[in-house]
């Protein structure tokens, strides 16, 4: 379970999205260039900012963008698809072309001071470093010249203007450079170390008593790898001393230059030197990128002879992140981020104990369908984060009432006397297995019901039973542990006193709340039924076409289903085109976890998304998600429409949300009376009420989510208290009523023995009772 709450989990959680991790280029670079966003520049024609980014990292840019030995280069993932990018060209012509930011301004001064030895690229670096940390830093070189290996490097004497240029920072940070002054042996580091706080040991090669300091088997200074830190303690070590042989590498010693600064400053602050040392020089990256769909390009040949700068090849940087939950999820594309900016905004969120509650939208408007943790590399699942943030937002009465109130009162409608029903098959005491369809199949297709109930009975021996209600996933969507686990309560109840059959399941929903939370309960899909036993009388091969399944979200790992499916859709005659994203990568159809509830355009996008993945006709299994493809004009198919051979428009809406009550009423009165003979009587009062309303005003009352039986209640009560106010100039009437979260108002009028509804509304609102009419 996941404990949103504790700082220490949440952090666990946030590390587990890479999204923030460098790209390759960046974490093998030693110095941790920004190539990615260097090059991002670049391609827009912003040279300064690239050069600003270059210069932010690099000690010596204008020297490093001409010798550096790439091995970013070989990172690079553009180099599986293509070429690598020539990066030291695109970083020369950011220093060629960009202008300069100012120089950054020292630390305050402080009083210790520092020893470097040796003035090559690694000296240089620690000595700078140290000086813009404020500290007092004295260069010695045994030479009469700064640069060390530099002055081996066939361009060497071209680079003049760039040697002076880079090195001027020296005089700006006011290094004390003394040249023609070696430290020969132990003796001479015994008095360095004795007159400066901290050395710095740069010099290339060692003098032969190797300043009396541990040597590893091949002759190196025997450093510590993360600090730097020889067997002398405040003298630390790099460049060549401490890798003998191995090829002068320019920005390898730069950055062993600056891992040594690093240590010197905590040295001399009286801290760890170890501590959050991790990445730093060249790693290995946690960040993933996909290559799918990045087609292969060749290298921009340079425009001269220097390899100057093309725009284009700059243009080739795939601009390495992650983000693959972002890119399949239309929910966490809307917010403009990714998990772990999530993660923190959420737990922010559950931490106020005052004020607005700006992510409690996004926490409502997830689908909660899994994708995310299917394509993320870490499995990382804010489907599950959502859910948990839901259970705490109720535990801490901060869920909004309104945010579930409409779905909540359809479950509390479905497992109402009204639709709810447990019956043996006729002529039986006992049920080998147990239909349960489920509240949305039977409020789209009660028909589908009753025929798939009497071939069931039919084909299954030992009894078929039949259960009417709603699994409770309503509930859990919205955080209602507490409705949850009565509902979940009540239907156990029913089930262990059947006896406990094989639960036939058609939707898909229902199969994973049981699968949860009924361990021990044989759960058998009606898909699978089909496929083992063969289809229906009647279901008769299509003409040849291509059609395209959507799976829904919570068949994600229920291969057996998607199998069972294809062959049944196979069987009927038809050709399969996979969707981009199908079975356990589907998604969800704007569903799942009320998001058609909490933010109906993101649910609204969400389907045209997917919709928009194929020209081909869909058929689903599952009724909301063919209902909302058809809702939005797709030419979509249920299965069962596909079996039983059923006539009429694919793209045709399903019903209203009014109508979806009324046909789980009457699926229920149909059963009773021809399966078991019993006759269903009674209404409630309002029930009684006769309406007459224009097409636009009944459309209106279906997108504010009204149904017919909200506006009877409000005139039942209004006509039963007199609570009501009539506008005198229309003789028109207006009445409230609150039966939950949410307050219904409706303006209406009698004539003869029907109400006539001119407009309905709804919001939370506590309404003072005043005066009647």
């Amino acid at each position: 379970m996941i404990n949103l709450t504790d700082q220490k989990q949440r952090r666990e959680l946030e590390s587990l999205c890479i999204q923030e991790h460098a790209p390759a280029c960046q974490a093998t670079c030693p110095l941790h260039v920004d190539a990615r966003g260097m090059l991002g520049a670049l391609g827009r024609g912003d040279f300064t900012a690239a050069r600003r980014l270059y210069d932010k990292t690099v000690p010596f840019p204008r020297l490093l963008s001409r010798l550096c030995d790439e091995p970013c280069r070989a990172a690079c993932l553009r180099g599986q698809a293509g070429a690598s990018l020539a990066l030291v060209a695109l970083e020369r012509a950011a220093l060629d072309y960009g202008a300069a930011g100012p120089a950054p301004r020292p630390l305050p001064a402080r009083e210790q001071r520092i020893a470097v030895v040796g003035g090559g690229f690694s000296g240089l670096t620690a000595a700078v470093d140290l000086a813009r940390k404020g500290y007092a830093v004295t260069l010695f070189e045994a030479g009469n010249r700064l640069g060390g290996s530099l002055w081996a490097h066939p361009d060497a004497d071209a680079l003049q203007a760039e040697i002076e240029a880079d090195f001027a920072v020296l005089g700006t940070l006011r290094i004390d450079v003394r040249l023609n002054a070696p430290v020969e042996d132990g003796a001479a580091l015994e008095t360095l170390a004795g007159t400066f706080d901290a050395v710095y040991l740069g010099a290339g090669r060692a003098p032969a008593d190797a300043w009396g300091l541990d040597l590893e088997a091949d002759g190196a200074l025997s450093v510590d790898p993360l600090t730097a830190q020889t067997s002398r303690e405040g003298v630390f070590a790099g460049g060549g001393l401490v890798r003998p042989g191995a090829g002068w590498s320019p920005v390898t010693s730069m950055a062993e230059g600056r891992r040594a600064a690093t240590s010197i400053d905590r040295a001399v602050q009286h801290v760890s030197l170890a501590a959050s040392r991790q990445n730093e020089g060249s790693y290995v990256t946690a960040l993933y990128t996909s290559l799918d769909g990045i087609a292969p390009l060749d290298a921009v040949p340079p425009g001269d002879a220097q390899g100057a700068y093309t725009p284009d090849e700059a243009g080739r940087c795939i601009q390495c992140e992650c983000m693959e939950c972002v890119k399949v999820c239309e929910y966490l594309a809307h917010y403009g981020g990714y998990p772990k900016k999530y993660i923190r905004e959420i737990y922010n969120n559950l931490s106020i104990v005052m004020g607005e509650r700006h992510s409690n939208r996004f926490i409502n408007s997830c689908a909660v369908c899994g994708l995310c943790a299917e394509v993320c590399p870490t499995n990382l699942n804010m489907g599950a984060v959502c859910s948990e943030a839901r259970r705490i937002m109720v535990a801490q009465n901060r869920m909004p009432p309104s945010a579930h109130d409409f779905a909540l009162r359809d479950m509390a409608f479905s497992n109402s006397d009204k639709f709810t029903l447990v019956r043996h098959q006729p002529g039986t005491a006992a049920s080998a297995y147990l239909f349960f369809p489920g509240c949305q199949l039977s409020a789209s297709h009660p028909e589908y019901v009753e025929r798939i109930y009497d071939w069931l009975q039919d084909d299954l021996a030992g009894g078929v039973g039949l259960a009417l209600g709603c699994c409770g996933a309503p509930a859990d969507w919205a955080g209602r542990a507490d409705l949850f686990g009565e509902s979940l309560d009540a239907f156990r109840a029913r089930y262990e006193a059947m006896g406990r059959p094989a639960l036939v399941l058609a939707c898909s929903s229902c199969y994973q709340v049981f699968k949860t939370h009924l361990p021990g309960a044989e759960l058998v899909s009606l898909w699978d039924v089909f496929d083992r036993d063969g289809l229906p009388d009647g279901a008769h091969p299509a003409a040849t076409g291509a059609i395209s399944i959507h799976d829904p979200c919570t068949t994600r790992y229920e291969p057996h289903m998607h199998d069972s499916v294809r062959r049944i859709v196979t069987r009927l005659g038809y050709a399969v085109e996979e969707l981009p994203l199908s079975r356990e990568k589907t998604t969800c159809c704007g569903y799942g976890g009320q998001m058609w509830l909490t933010n109906r355009d993101l649910a609204q996008a969400t389907v045209r998304r997917r919709v928009a993945e194929s020209p081909a006709d869909y058929v689903t299994y599952c009724a909301v998600c063919r209902d909302f493809f058809a809702a939005q004009g797709k030419r979509t198919l249920h299965l069962l429409d596909l079996i039983f051979g059923a006539e009429g428009d694919p793209a045709a809406h399903g019903p209203g949300y009014s109508q979806r009550h009324e046909n789980r009423v009457r699926l229920k009165r149909s059963l009773l009376k021809t399966v078991w003979g019993e006759m269903v009587s009674g209404q409630d009062e309002y029930e009684r009420i006769e309406l007459r309303m224009a097409d636009e005003v009944r459309a209106r009352l279906e997108d504010r989510l009204i149904l017919i039986e909200d506006v009877q209640q409000v005139i039942a009560q209004a006509e039963r208290t007199g609570s009501r106010l009539v506008n005198p100039a229309t003789g028109h009437i207006l009445a409230h009523y609150r039966p939950g979260a949410v307050t219904y108002w409706v303006e209406y009028a009698l004539e003869g023995e029907a109400f006539v509804v001119f407009n309905a509304y709804s919001h939370r609102m506590d309404v003072g009772e005043g005066g009647k009419s």
